[in-house]
């Protein structure tokens, strides 16, 4: 069966380019320890957070993506042009929200080298640290980042699939509890949507279809496939991570608690399992510390024209940094978790901006924002709002 040439420019362009990007993004090493420490908590019905958390990314992402490709400018340039200075207080919260979530992608670094090759943590986010820098600088960046997040995508749900197909999963028991949980967190559903598509995450996708020139009305049926797409990806790559460690765990298998995912890997395949966890461990770090970086530098590069000028040496800065952060700090758990929670908070006031911007006919290139698409974004700023301010009060109130 011979694709036909939409199809074949889709999968091999930006379109789904962008959507790996967006969804390797989001599986990154938070994603894991996330899944599986609150997988540890709520058992079966973490299925119920994932559910949740697809319905909110869907909100969230769709908006994002069609909002700044019909107005044919990035976040930050639409939010100044809609109140001046609101676009600077965006790239700032978004890009302090990337670097926390890198610094958790470089511990993740560590971690994969750590256990593939039994290096310190440390030494393992400078190799990888060197092999992110290397990517930049090698290739054109548009090009290596499209080419690159769809090879290590299908490394690690391919990598996944086999583990948790090995650890045979109670998957009626996962089902009945996806849509009927015995039990509830919102500190779950805030740090698995803040890790999967909060800060950088939402504008990652987006802002690589605008740098490669996709975007106005012409070009909405892409925007909507490449979105899907990334929405699809990465709900597959959860639901498999999430088989995987409560069968695991189900079984009575404690957890370590500074490597809680390399259990779940080793218990399910033994060594060759906990060989496999290095690779995607390693995988999904590398990817989301090549993802982040570029999505943030994104925030700022269209300030000055210097920025752009020196958008490898902004990239390579920006990484450099958050190695150096992470050697002198270490704790790669507590970071991670970190992170998700961070970017939770920034969710919903990034959304706002976006969604405020919508409403403006001139800022859009007349383009009318559907009233469908909008509601479902302020149903997702209202929830995450919520669920942030819950998750805050539980932290520090109590």
């Amino acid at each position: 069966m011979k694709l036909k040439p939409s199809k074949l420019s889709f999968i091999n362009g930006a379109g789904l380019g962008a959507a790996f990007l967006m969804a390797n993004s989001s599986i990154g090493p938070g994603f894991l320890t996330q899944t599986t420490v609150f997988t540890q908590q709520l058992l079966t019905s973490f299925g119920f957070v994932i559910i949740v958390s697809v319905l909110l990314d869907i909100g969230a992402q769709l908006n994002t993506w069609r909002i700044l490709t019909m107005s044919e400018l990035h976040a930050q340039d639409l939010s100044n042009q809609l109140f001046p200075g609101l676009g600077y207080f965006l790239c700032f919260i978004v890009v302090l929200g990337g670097f926390a979530f890198n610094i958790g992608n470089i511990a993740g670094c560590g971690l994969g080298i750590n256990v593939l090759t039994g290096l310190s943590f440390q030494q393992g986010a400078i190799i990888s640290c060197f092999i992110a820098l290397i990517l930049f600088w090698v290739r054109e960046i548009g090009k290596m980042l499209d080419g690159f997040t769809k090879i290590l995508g299908t490394i690690k749900i391919s990598l996944t699939l086999f583990i948790a197909y090995a650890a045979r999963p109670p998957l009626m028991q996962a089902i009945h509890h996806t849509f009927i949980p015995e039990k509830l967190s919102t500190a779950a559903i805030v740090t698995i949507v803040g890790g999967t598509v909060g800060g950088y995450i939402t504008f990652s996708g987006a802002h690589r279809l605008l740098d490669a020139g996709i975007k106005g009305k012409e070009s909405i049926q892409q925007v909507n496939k490449s979105a899907i797409s990334g929405i699809i990806i990465s709900t597959i790559m959860r639901f498999i991570l999430f088989l995987a460690v409560v069968s695991v765990v189900i079984k009575g298998v404690v957890l370590n608690a500074d490597n809680p995912a390399a259990t779940v890997f080793q218990s399910a395949a033994g060594n060759f399992g906990f060989r496999i966890f290095g690779v995607v461990l390693w995988s999904a770090a590398i990817s989301s510390v090549v993802g982040a970086a570029y999505t943030s530098v994104s925030f700022f590069k269209t300030f000055h024209p210097l920025f752009i000028k020196y958008e490898r040496l902004c990239i390579s800065i920006f990484i450099i940094l958050s190695t150096c952060i992470f050697v002198f700090i270490g704790k790669p758990r507590q970071l991670l978790l970190f992170a998700g929670i961070a970017n939770g908070f920034i969710l919903p006031v990034a959304l706002a901006i976006i969604l405020i911007a919508s409403t403006k006919i001139k800022l859009m290139k007349g383009y009318q924002h559907p009233l469908w698409m909008r509601l479902s974004g302020w149903l997702v700023v209202a929830a995450m709002g919520w669920m942030s301010v819950l998750t805050l009060y539980d932290w520090v109130i109590k």
